[in-house]
Formats: C-alpha cells, structure tokens, sequence
C-alpha cells in the first residue's frame, strides 16, 4: 500500500485516502437495501466505537505529531498543540451552534442550531453528520498534506493508518442517517443517498486541509492539534451522549474502549 501512495503526490494522496472514507460512509448507508431496521444496541454499540476511533486518532495520530513537531517554538513547546486543540473545538462549538442539525437517536423537537424548525429530519441527520465529517476530513487532510514538508515513509504509514481508521468508524455513520430515515418510511434509494452524502464533505475538508498545510509548515502543528480539537469536541458533545441516549451505555461504554484500542494498534503497528 505504501508504494501504491508513494506514486502520487500529497493532495492525490488525500483525495484517494477521503474517497475510500467516503466510501465506507456510503457502505455503511447501503444497509438499507437489505433491512428497514437495525437493532438499537448494534446501533448503540457502533456509535460507542466510532468515538473511540475518534479519541485514539485525536491523539495518536493528531496530537502527538504535533507535540513532536512544535519543539522549537519560542513560547514553549506546549503552546502550538494547546492553542490548536482549543481553536478547534471552539470552532465546532461554533459550527454546531449556527448549523441546523438532529444527533441520532434524538428526537426532532431536540434539534440544534439556527433554523432547525423549518427543516426536515432527514435534512437535520445529514447536517449533523456532515458537521463531524469535516474534523475527520480535515485530519486526514492535514496528515498527508504534511508530507510535502519532508514527511518519511512512517509519517505516510501514519496518514493512511488515520484514513484507514476514519474510514472504519464512518461505517456506522452512514448506517445513523440512513436506517432511521428508512423506519421513518422513506424510499430505500432515498435514504441511501441521505446516508452517502453525509460523507462527501470529508474529500473536500482534506483536500483544503492538506493545500493549506502543504505551502505553510509552521501551521502544521497547529493544523493537527486544530484537528484533534475538533474530533474531542464532537465526539463528546454528540457521539457519546447519541450512543447512550437509548439506554445502553454500558455497551456503548465498551464498544467506545474497544474502538480506542483498535485504532491504537493500528497506528502503532502500522504507523
């Protein structure tokens, strides 16, 4: 895999890694051409582990880079990873405060954001994936669009290890937009491509990510914490409260720990 990626440079990288994680958006959407329904704890369960794929990049793919990166910086080697990783949750808490948007398993008088009264739940689902979709794009972005400042072959190995693991827990993403708008009646086409299109926000996030980081090296550390930021936030503002809204937190609470550790032994094994 690694001579495959090494054949094309950063922004191709970035748009072919996103592509494969937009893909498994839109497998995961597919479910509905073979069941209207899916189990609440399944759901529940896959929700939990998402955030734990999330928490494990955030750091180990995210916020340790730029650690490492930010040694020379006047201020302290702290600085870059803390200022970053407090510029991008705030950022999303901006976002999520302006954007319409419905967390799964809510129901629709609990939307959030400006204007949500006069959308659709459908609209307010894919809102609210979207709006965790362009942290993740962002991150992926940002790690490959670092090797065009000298990265090595385990900062490439590292890149595709974080696309491989947003790719796993956006899995379950598109499953959260598309089977709920299937119980709720809508066509199986329809929700399919509601559930896909949640993730086509990921190649465009990275793709600017990556261009950003690629001409300005000193912002890198500050891009990958900015990343990790954003991931924590959403990931604790959405994806733990929506995995344990119906009542299973206990099994939300391990498939959350179980999806740490698999994303932490892929980036240390293959990263």
């Amino acid at each position: 895999m690694l001579d495959f990626f090494q054949n094309f440079n950063p922004i191709t990288q970035t748009l072919i890694a996103t592509l494969f994680t937009w893909g498994m958006t839109a497998l995961g959407a597919s479910l509905v051409f073979a069941t209207k329904t899916i189990n609440q704890r399944l759901m529940d369960s896959m929700l939990g582990f998402a955030g734990g794929v999330m928490i494990a990049a955030s750091y180990w793919s995210l916020l340790g880079p730029a650690i490492e990166l930010s040694g020379d910086n006047a201020i302290g080697t702290w600085f870059p990873s803390a200022f970053g990783f407090l510029l991008g949750g705030i950022f999303l808490w901006g976002i999520d405060k302006v954007l319409p948007h419905l967390h799964p398993n809510t129901p629709v008088d609990k939307a959030e954001g400006i204007y949500q009264e006069k959308r659709k739940r459908s609209t307010l689902l894919v809102l609210a994936i979207t709006l965790h979709n362009i942290p993740e794009g962002l991150a992926v972005g940002i790690a490959f669009g670092a090797l065009a400042n000298g990265g090595t072959e385990a900062s490439l190995a590292g890149a595709i290890t974080l696309a491989l693991g947003i790719g796993i827990q956006n899995f379950p993403e598109g499953v959260a937009v598309s089977m709920p708008l299937r119980a709720e009646g809508i066509s199986r086409s329809k929700s399919f491509q509601y559930g896909q299109f949640s993730g086509m926000v990921e190649p465009i996030a990275a793709v600017i990510g990556a261009i950003a980081v690629s001409f300005i090296e000193p912002l890198l550390p500050y891009a990958l914490s900015f990343a990790a930021g954003a991931m924590i936030f959403v990931v604790v503002e959405e994806v733990i409260p929506s995995s344990q809204e119906k009542g299973n937190k206990d099994l939300a609470s391990m498939s959350l720990m179980i999806g740490f550790v698999l994303m932490m032994i892929l980036d240390v094994a293959l990263g």
